[in-house]
């Protein structure tokens, strides 16, 4: 399969942190989960969270839960650089390190520590998807960056705003 073939069955996932959700996670996770159980329906198999604390773990993690009863789906881990995400608190480095291990894939795109690598992490999951679901509260930052640039490669956004 070519990668414009592969795109068409892949998803990726961009949206806010934890301080700025307005929204309980539980709350969170039951609209990500319907969002991706549609995305599903569409055809979409293949799923990449960036692995960020919020959206993209929570994401990651109903993928992982959904490939139990269907094992079509994968999930890429797309990092921005190595070490990322080991040094969190309030129980987030402990999900990393399982969403991490039970990936199907995981890639860094950048060698190193940069302000830019999360852009450009960004940028890459953009670039190998079909769909980009979104969970965005209107602030700028790079959830706003995100789905800027997906609009300018013309990948369709589906946007949960988390009210």
């Amino acid at each position: 399969m070519t990668e414009m073939e592969l795109r068409k069955h892949r998803c990726c996932f961009t949206g806010h942190r934890p301080e700025k959700l307005s929204i309980p996670e539980n709350r969170l996770a039951l609209l990500l989960e319907a969002e991706i159980r549609e995305a599903i329906g569409s055809g979409f198999t293949t799923y990449i969270t960036g692995m960020a604390k919020g959206t993209d773990l929570v994401a990651g993690e109903i993928v992982l839960r959904l490939r139990e009863q269907d094992d079509r789906l994968k999930l890429i881990c797309a990092l921005p650089y190595p070490g990322f995400g080991l040094h969190w608190g309030g129980g987030w480095t402990k999900r990393f390190q399982r969403v991490l291990a039970a990936a199907d894939l995981t890639r860094c795109v950048c060698p190193g520590f940069s302000y830019a690598s999360y852009q450009i992490r960004n940028k890459w999951m953009v670039d190998h998807s079909g769909l980009v679901i979104a969970v965005f509260n209107g602030e700028a930052g790079g959830t706003r960056n995100t789905l800027e640039y997906a609009a300018r490669k013309n990948v369709p956004c589906r946007i949960i705003k988390p009210e």
